[in-house]
């Protein structure tokens, strides 16, 4: 019981989300450099943003861990789905739309199916970001269960993405450019990517009913990972309640006739 709990929705301790500049410089650095491990922890972050991940779903996490693997990730071009292992990968990466299948995945449905198209980014994109871990996986012949946060700097040996790589590259990051988006290192994890895609959606208009549906938040819980912080979301309510707050209330039996 006590361990059901802990897997409970809400996190222990709220994390703030992770704006968009923070995301683009780590992807940036990252995919300037050589480094598999880099490039692997980039596109991971860019795909637990977009895809509103859990860091069990996207890295090699020792709690609560069910990645996502090779075989559950489909790219498409148009409406041609693309077989990673006769797909050159230069092709690969013209892929148009991706879709991830879920499997043993928390609060997913077996068998169920998300897919999101192109970002228009040429780093920051879902689609992008999963061609690349695609490609890589293909040219280390990775088995298709092989979890796509996985990557291979010294052949033949996989080493995969872990929650700690993630929390310390948005915490680098956060120390060089946080400060002037309104928080610090350790108000960031490896958590705070579901809450960044959350939030983002919400100050992009998005119904928050989509919102839930897309973050595979069973209830209300959702709530605990938007932020009220954000200010394009807040900026324009005061205006908007003295347009709204001007109205007169229908009198009952006790209010007097004038």
């Amino acid at each position: 019981m006590l361990q059901a709990f802990h897997k409970h929705d809400p996190p222990p301790h709220r994390v703030k989300p992770i704006p968009l500049p923070i995301i683009r410089h780590i992807a940036a650095t990252a995919h300037a450099s050589a480094d598999a491990a880099l490039q692997a922890t980039a596109d991971m972050i860019i795909l637990a943003f977009f895809f509103l991940l859990r860091p069990g779903e996207y890295t090699n996490s020792t709690v609560d861990a069910q990645p996502f693997r090779f075989c559950d990730v489909a790219l498409f071009v148009g409406n041609s789905k693309l077989d990673p292992a006769s797909t050159t990968p230069t092709a690969l990466l013209g892929a148009t739309f991706v879709t991830l299948e879920f499997t043993t995945q928390k609060n997913g449905v077996r068998g169920e199916v998300i897919g999101l198209g192109r970002s228009g980014d040429p780093i920051c994109c879902p689609v992008l970001a999963a061609a690349r871990r695609l490609r890589h996986l293909q040219q280390h012949s990775a088995p298709p269960t092989t979890p796509l946060a996985s990557y291979c700097s010294r052949p033949p040996t996989f080493a995969a993405v872990a929650p700690a790589d993630v929390t310390a590259s948005l915490r680098l990051a956060s120390n060089l450019l946080g400060r002037q988006y309104g928080f610090t290192p350790n108000d960031v994890s490896a958590r705070s990517l579901r809450a960044a895609g959350a939030t983002a959606l919400l100050c992009a208009d998005v119904d928050p009913n989509i919102i839930q549906l897309l973050g595979r938040w069973r209830s209300d819980e959702m709530l605990r990972y938007l932020h009220l912080q954000a200010e394009p979301l807040m900026k324009n309510f005061a205006p908007r309640m003295l347009r709204g707050g001007n109205y007169r209330l229908h009198p009952n039996h006790s209010v007097p006739s004038l």
